[in-house]
């Protein structure tokens, strides 16, 4: 159960992630230490080599579930034949066939699912939503304790969608305790589509409302998932806009830099953004030992390698960001117990009292 602080007792984190070139690769970049406190989200159009090569190069123990798209499904995929370990993600809408897919699937791999209810798409009653779940374990042979369950909120990027996401949310979690689930997680995307139009050559700090919709749900115990430092709609950003730009992650907030400073030289605006991050107040303590995306920043700023592109923005973000929410998640440490006072005690004084009387 969760604390009064919003940290979960059993650090498990799931950020639902569109699985590009950056996020695959600060996810082989993860600290092996960390690596079974995540249990990423990918999303694939297609299951092709140089995804499987990334997922090969993961660290030991992190163990991703993967959902793909209508054209194909996880029963067939070559992951299976190259030893690669994934856990399919269901939906409650999919076919019959699907659901048997990603039965076999499960058994093949890891022996259980993750079962995504956006509650955007489902506003039946508890009875309907129940329905659905028990055709997806009769189709699938998979049964509760076999599931984790993930709540979908969509994007929570304002106080208004937190205000009117909440309540729908308690409701959904309110029906997941009717059934014994492996886990319940509840995700939300709180980075907005609308980075482009923010201003250039400032960082612009943007309220994490994800966060905060995570924190007022803690009371009923349940863990935390995200999009990473995307919209929950991956489409939604307008690809023209290629600027350098980091999405720093602190507490209760992302910084956003977006850099045209220094004309047009690239390796110029990023060693100036860099340098802008560095030495800003919300730069970690721990500076480039924080996360292997910490540390690309902190390269580019001393011009010890070159500017890279928009993969390696969004990988450098995506690593910090994963390691900050794995440390704002960590249960606090537990104060060492007091030592007992040295000397005699107040008996064996009074015992050497009456000796020496």
């Amino acid at each position: 159960m969760p604390g009064r602080e919003g940290r979960m007792a059993e650090l498990v984190y799931r950020p639902v992630l569109a699985a590009r070139r950056g996020e695959l690769e600060a996810l082989g970049h993860l600290d092996a230490a960390l690596a079974p406190a995540v249990a990423p989200i990918l999303q694939l159009s297609v299951m092709d080599r140089w995804v499987v090569d990334a997922l090969g190069r993961l660290p030991p123990g992190l163990v991703p579930a993967v959902e793909v798209d209508d054209r194909s499904d996880l029963a067939g995929a070559e992951p299976a034949r190259w030893g690669v370990p994934l856990i399919p993600v269901i939906g409650p809408t999919e076919s019959d066939r699907r659901l048997v897919a990603h039965g076999l699937a499960a058994r093949a791999h890891t022996g259980r699912a993750v079962v995504r209810l956006r509650i955007s798409q489902h506003r039946a009653g508890p009875d309907a939503t129940t329905a659905a779940m028990e055709r997806i374990w009769r189709y699938a042979r998979l049964a509760p304790e076999e599931c984790d369950l993930l709540v979908d909120c969509g994007d929570v990027c304002c106080a208004a969608d937190v205000r009117t996401t909440e309540p729908r949310a308690r409701r959904v979690l309110d029906w997941a305790r009717r059934h014994a689930w492996r886990s319940v997680a509840v995700v939300a995307g709180g980075i907005p589509p609308t980075l482009h139009r923010l201003p250039t050559d400032e960082p612009v700090r943007l309220v994490r409302w994800d966060w905060l919709l995570w924190q007022r749900l803690t009371d009923l115990g349940v863990g935390f998932g995200d999009y990473g430092v995307s919209p929950a709609t991956p489409d939604a950003e307008p690809g023209g806009d290629r600027l350098p730009t980091v999405r720093y992650t602190t507490d209760g907030a992302w910084w956003i830099y977006r850099w045209s400073r220094r004309g047009g030289r690239g390796d110029e605006r990023v060693t100036d953004m860099c340098r802008a991050l560095v030495s800003a107040p919300h730069w970690p303590p721990a500076g480039a030992n924080f996360s292997w995306g910490d540390h690309e920043i902190v390269r580019r700023s001393r011009r010890l390698a070159g500017a890279g592109s928009t993969t390696n923005w969004l990988a450098w973000s995506t690593s910090h960001h994963l390691a900050h929410v794995l440390d704002a998640l960590r249960p606090p440490a537990r104060e060492p117990a007091r030592q007992p006072r040295s000397g005699p005690s107040r008996r064996g004084r009074a015992s050497r009292r009456r000796v020496t009387d």
